[in-house]
């Protein structure tokens, strides 16, 4: 299994260099040059698997110059003790969908399930690739991939609207031959999300806050990767770059699994077909969903769910991508996003793997703001997905109707995916079993739960947010996580905000 870019199809390397890099030397993203496939059989045999052991047989598929033993170090070591209620947990809403709730990790977000086993495929990825540029005497050649040994150390950078940050500082803390930088807009993630962050434990971790929207902190990381003397100042440090983003493969292949795992569970009680919803504003999870679908899932829509910033509903429904709008702080924080880069994977998938077309989109996109696709690929987009959007308004009555008729609490993301989903059956009939992503803990939000649920409690106007969660308990009987409880009495490591011009600077202060 190769992996190709998606600016320039002539581009052949290893999974381990992918996951290594993160992103390709010309700004494009990696995909596999092919996808695999499961069969019937396969879906079969992966009944009542581990979870572990069912993310060895996808990781297989596409890690094939990864042997046996890395990808079982890998998994066995990311899914174990680290997740409370096992590692995923299926619930239905009374006869309605299924909540996947992705959050039962150290950090209580969905990006833990790539997020804890990332770290472990980088540092097997950069073993493997310093060791292949020795053989060939051409280490310097693929320094830009060399991580471990050999005295150089990665450098990781992550731009995130919230859950990202914290479930990449917690991945890396520590890791040796690492250090990562964490880059979020200050007004632009809830206050548990930048709590956690502020107060990240680890020797060699770094977070700053932006003046500026999340689109703003992905675009000045993209900005450094290409940057040929920001690479040649930290060459000389012996320091490389690479990305936690789901811009790297290994952050997308692992999000992979938990739809095949869903299927499979729901398979057991009779279900041979599902759709899947999900809250996103990267595009990387539903992405993911899309490889499942791809693989041979037995997948009918995938319903992509989007807030105010509808730029994705906007772009299913008419084709074009326009970017040229308000961006709008929502209180599903983690979806305030305008540039989609996991979009351009699925364009050129669908686009039989135009890569120059590719290139000319998204240089359209960062000179002039918006693109436009042709009719017939506007329509293959349209028979794989629906796209709507939920306002604010409405989020917060769903997560409040939710509660009251269903008695579940939903963070204001999978609320969005809720209603969306709920659009779309009134919409089209389509009364197939729905899964939907539930991507956060309701407690990572809880100013705008508390505000949602319409709790009426004597002076809480003053309280904060540990004190409105405690009110939430009372009222709903769920408990705040304990990792997130515990951010109270931590100590605030990172207070420094940067403009977005300043960002290269940051780094180099950073190293």
């Amino acid at each position: 299994m190769k992996y190709t870019s998606t600016r320039d199809g002539s581009v052949s390397v290893s999974s381990a260099l992918a996951i290594a890099k993160g992103l390709s030397d010309d700004g494009g993203l990696f995909v596999p040059e092919s996808i695999p496939k499961i069969t019937k059989d396969n879906l079969k045999a992966y009944v009542g698997m581990k979870y572990s052991d069912l993310a060895f047989e996808i990781f297989k598929l596409y890690l094939t110059d990864f042997t046996d033993e890395e990808i079982a170090h890998a998994v066995n070591n990311a899914y174990g003790d680290n997740f409370d209620d096992g590692i995923i947990r299926l619930s239905q809403i009374d006869n309605g969908p299924v909540s996947l709730e992705l959050w039962h990790g150290p950090t209580c977000a969905f990006k833990d399930m790539a997020l804890q086993v990332l770290p472990y495929l980088m540092t097997i990825s950069a073993e493997k690739v310093l060791g292949a540029a020795s053989a060939l005497g051409a280490a310097s050649a693929l320094g830009a991939a060399a991580s471990a040994g050999g005295g150089k150390e990665t450098l990781i950078l992550v731009a995130t609207s919230g859950d990202t940050g914290k479930a990449a500082l917690e991945g890396f803390k520590d890791v040796p031959g690492t250090r990562i930088m964490v880059f979020y807009p200050e007004n632009g993630v809830s206050e548990m999300q930048k709590r956690q962050m502020v107060t990240q434990e680890g020797s060699n971790v770094g977070v700053c806050a932006v003046n500026g929207n999340f689109d703003d902190c992905q675009n000045a990381v993209k900005d450094i990767f290409t940057d040929a003397k920001i690479k040649s100042a930290l060459a000389q440090k012996n320091i490389v770059l690479s990305s936690a983003n789901s811009i790297n493969w290994g952050r997308l292949l692992p999000q992979i699994v938990y739809y095949i795992y869903a299927y499979v569970q729901l398979s057991q009680k009779g279900h041979s077909k599902i759709n899947i919803a999900v809250p996103t504003g990267n595009f990387g999870n539903i992405l993911a969903a899309y490889f499942a679908k791809e693989m041979g899932l037995p997948v009918g829509k995938l319903i992509c769910a989007s807030n105010s910033n509808n730029v994705l509903t906007d772009f299913i429904n008419s084709g074009v991508y326009n970017r040229n709008r308000e961006f709008v702080s929502t209180v599903s924080p983690s979806m305030d996003i305008l540039i989609s880069s996991n979009l351009e994977r699925l364009l050129y998938l669908l686009s039989d793997r135009d890569d120059k077309k590719i290139a000319q989109w998204f240089g359209e996109l960062k000179n002039k703001g918006e693109y436009r696709v042709p009719d017939a690929l506007k329509n293959k987009i349209n028979d794989l997905f629906y796209g709507g959007f939920c306002d604010e308004t409405m989020t917060m009555k769903t997560v409040k109707s939710v509660f009251d008729e269903h008695r579940e609490l939903l963070d204001t993301h999978t609320a969005v995916a809720f209603k969306v989903y709920e659009d779309y059956v009134l919409k089209t009939g389509d009364k197939t079993l729905t899964v939907i992503a539930s991507t956060a803990n309701p407690y990572k939000f809880v100013n705008a739960v508390f505000t949602s649920l319409e709790i009426d409690e004597h002076s809480v106007n003053k309280a904060d947010e540990f004190e409105k969660a405690e009110i939430i308990e009372r009222l709903t009987g769920v408990k705040m996580p304990g990792a997130l409880r515990q951010t109270k009495d931590k100590e605030i490591r990172f207070n420094q905000t940067f403009e977005k011009h300043e960002l290269a600077n940051a780094v180099m202060e950073f190293i």
